[in-house]
């Protein structure tokens, strides 16, 4: 969720800026990569800047719809949680 959470917050994020703000590994970074892509969740961008590689990532309008959906049904979760205290 967390890398869901960064993007729902930043319309693309670099694949650097998600691996150094997540403290992740190239690997472990690019296995959740995958699974959100082939998820449909996320988009990923490969170009070129300045003669280097850049892959860049941001949500699908699925994606933003599904961690909207998660947060309404987190916010649903306190609510019981509230009304039972």
């Amino acid at each position: 969720m967390a890398i869901m959470s960064l993007l729902a917050a930043s319309p693309e994020m670099s694949f650097t800026e998600l691996r150094d703000t997540l403290k992740l590994t190239d690997g472990n970074l690019t296995t959740h990569l995958k699974k959100l892509q082939l998820a449909g969740y996320i988009g990923v961008t490969k170009s070129v800047a300045e003669r280097r590689p850049l892959t860049t990532c941001s949500l699908t309008r699925s994606g933003r719809k599904a961690f909207e959906d998660y947060l309404n049904l987190l916010e649903q979760i306190v609510q019981q949680a509230k009304a039972i205290n």
